[in-house]
């Protein structure tokens, strides 16, 4: 059961409203932190606007998802990983893609080089040794490669903590947990 609940639809602005349409018309439903971050639109704005710009990035949708996965699961956040098995099916993540990624693993070695950055910086809280850091270079990646998996790990710290605080309802399949 959720600590903060979901927003009924019918008390929210027209503003904030749209912008839940906007979600709708994305994934075809409204998901439950969608109507969790309504409860303020900073909450709801923070997310869309840095989800739009890491869609604008380097980063393709399978490898954004990807990382979605990987920090979900680093995270330990059940909602998350459920709604990016879903959604990652939905931009052409195969079922083994989807496992691999949960474990910052992954069958392409720049997709496996990514996620194992992004695993890195949420274990080590952005402390990552320099050695790390030029191996991920090596691979054939630049400083703004760097920055930008960060953003995109940073947008899924927020949804899981977001997640672990509200206690939010999961509304997509349910995955089973990983082995440690």
């Amino acid at each position: 059961m959720s600590y903060i609940p979901t927003v009924d639809r019918n008390r929210l602005d027209a503003v904030t409203n749209a912008a839940l349409d906007g979600v709708k018309a994305k994934l075809g439903s409204v998901p439950n932190m969608f109507l969790t971050f309504a409860h303020t639109p900073v909450a709801l704005n923070a997310y869309n606007q840095l989800a739009a710009v890491t869609s604008g990035g380097r980063l393709n949708a399978k490898q954004r998802e990807q990382i979605a996965l990987a920090v979900g699961e680093a995270n330990d956040c059940t909602y998350c990983v459920a709604a990016h098995g879903a959604i990652g099916k939905l931009v052409g993540l195969n079922a083994n893609q989807i496992d691999l990624a949960r474990g910052a693993q992954a069958d392409n070695p720049r997709d496996a080089a990514i996620l194992e950055l992004a695993r890195r910086i949420v274990e080590t809280r952005g402390h990552v040794p320099t050695a790390e850091l030029d191996a991920f270079k090596a691979a054939g990646f630049g400083d703004a490669d760097i920055l930008e998996v960060l953003v995109n790990v940073v947008l899924n710290i927020y949804t899981n903590y977001t997640n672990h605080i509200a206690r939010t309802d999961v509304d997509f399949p349910v995955v089973a947990r990983q082995a440690a």
